[in-house]
């Protein structure tokens, strides 16, 4: 059942009318929501590498060995996995292949594909 859903969750995120964006199209805040909650996103991120992390609707992160929290903060994503050091936020855009990038200061700092489910049992 939730395959579905994610499919209509992404073809509203991603705004797949039958024309092909060009360009990576931005998220507002309720679409990254309802892109990563309660699914699986891995990809690279330029600092630390490769990621693969679960996201439950409850704003916990799952990952191999460790978790975190997220939330949404205005049109941003944020991630604390250290409770003493603040929330870091990236904005997202989905390329026309349906590829999220994670955007810090405009330009892109990793890139990552959704997976419905907890994919790695997290």
């Amino acid at each position: 059942m939730r395959k579905p859903v994610l499919a209509a969750v992404l073809l509203l995120a991603f705004g797949l009318t039958g024309a092909h964006a060009e360009e990576a199209r931005k998220l507002s805040g309720p679409e990254i929501a309802a892109l990563i909650s309660g699914n699986t996103v891995e990809g690279a991120m330029a600092a630390t590498g490769p990621y693969q992390e679960f996201y439950l609707p409850d704003g916990t992160i799952r990952g191999s060995g460790y978790t975190g929290k997220w939330s949404v903060v205005g049109d941003t994503l944020c991630f604390a996995y250290d409770p003493a050091k603040p929330a870091d936020c990236w904005s997202a855009a989905v390329t026309p292949a349906n590829e999220i990038q994670w955007l810090k200061d405009g330009k892109v700092d990793g890139t990552g594909k959704a997976k419905p489910g907890n994919v790695a049992n997290f």
